[in-house]
């Protein structure tokens, strides 16, 4: 099933396969993306579906060094390269809408600024890449620090940053992405509104869960006022606790989210399994529970390999796959799948800031034959 096409919610695709969202910290100067960027993008356009990397909304929504954005118009243009590449590639991408909240350091923010969250509450043991010597990405230098210390924002500001969004949705339609993916997972801000351990808020948007859901369903209404509902994705991470994030009743919640976003008829919700070692299993029920509340498209990434994937699809927990770390140094990694081809193990401490190395000089496979040799 894994390499049959799929249609529906606004997808057209010639194979179940997705590129997740990943942070490969390679933005250029005004963090615009470059032309190495949209190599690297176009290399692996045989996938179903691209997402990009998170592209933060403003320089408020950056929280690492040499991530690109979505807010001016140098960046638009930036982008153009790489939506242009994949399409010349044949290929479908998604532009990830990001802003990381607290997860950043006053260095990266206007002004030196404090970083803003639902809650003044920091997350110790954060932490947060920095270039504090402006030395760029492709020296790969920078020093990894914990984030600091946030304010709770002002329901005029929560006003603001939605308003970024929906502007971002508009730069991303401009640029010639085919949709968006708003980054509700991992620890960002909007994360950091629904669960219960980051936001004691006493508003509209704290408290009870109708309360903590305000601000994400306020940001997909704001967004689909610039692209069609069914081309706007939501990434959620319902039991994780990353960037300390952290839910009282999580599949309770998670399962409201879905609800919600079932309601207002979004194309696709991403759910962020474990992809780390000690992470807690999501449960076969709460996946069914998931397809039975939400009628649109289930992505699933986190550790998945051909079998595991397959699994998923056949039990019909999940629509589409989507393989993290295994795109990084196999650009072809859905002919790789499909015909048994052992796959390249990325070289880690080229994962964040660089040149080409360890990017784009992955190499795909020149030659093979049906006996299985390359």
């Amino acid at each position: 099933m894994l390499f049959t096409p799929y249609k529906g919610n606004g997808f057209s695709l010639p194979n179940r396969i997705v590129m997740p969202p990943m942070t490969r910290a390679r933005a250029g100067s005004g963090n615009v993306a470059t032309s190495l960027m949209a190599e690297y993008y176009a290399q692996r356009a045989s996938a179903g579906l691209i997402i990009s990397e998170g592209t933060q909304i403003s320089q408020q929504g950056q929280g690492y060094a040499w991530t690109p954005g979505i807010y001016t118009s140098e960046q638009v243009e930036g982008w153009k390269l790489v939506t242009q590449a994949i399409h010349n590639a044949g290929g479908r991408v998604y532009a990830q809408l990001w802003h990381v909240g607290r997860v950043s350091h006053f260095s990266l923010q206007p002004n030196n600024a404090l970083p803003i969250s639902s809650s003044a509450l920091q997350a110790k043991g954060v932490k947060v890449f920095i270039d504090p010597d402006s030395n760029g990405p492709e020296n790969g230098v920078g020093q990894m620090v914990q984030h600091s210390m946030p304010r709770a924002m002002s329901v005029n500001e929560v006003d603001l940053v939605i308003e970024e969004f929906r502007l971002g949705a508009r730069n991303a339609k401009l640029a010639g992405f085919n949709g968006v993916e708003l980054h509700a997972a991992n620890g960002y801000l909007i994360n950091q509104f629904i669960d219960s351990g980051s936001n004691i808020r006493h508003d509209q948007y704290g408290g009870n869960l109708e309360n903590r859901l305000r601000f994400l369903k306020e940001v997909v209404i704001a967004v689909k006022s610039e692209l069609p509902i069914e081309n706007i994705g939501i990434r959620i991470a319902p039991l994780t606790k990353l960037q300390g994030t952290e839910d009282k009743t999580p599949e309770a919640t998670y399962l409201a989210v879905a609800n919600l976003l079932d309601k207002l008829g979004v194309g696709y919700i991403h759910v962020a399994e474990a992809d780390w070692e000690d992470a807690p299993i999501m449960t076969n029920g709460f996946k069914e529970a998931l397809r039975l509340i939400f009628g649109g498209t289930l992505i699933y990434s986190g550790k998945y390999n051909l079998q595991k994937a397959q699994i998923a699809l056949q039990n019909n927990w999940a629509d589409l796959i989507g393989f993290g770390r295994p795109f990084i140094a196999n650009p072809d990694l859905p002919f790789k799948l499909a015909h048994g081809v052992p796959l390249t193990e990325p070289i880690s401490e080229h994962f964040f800031g660089g040149t080409r190395i360890g990017y784009t000089d992955y190499p795909k496979v020149a030659h093979y034959n049906l006996s299985g040799k390359i």
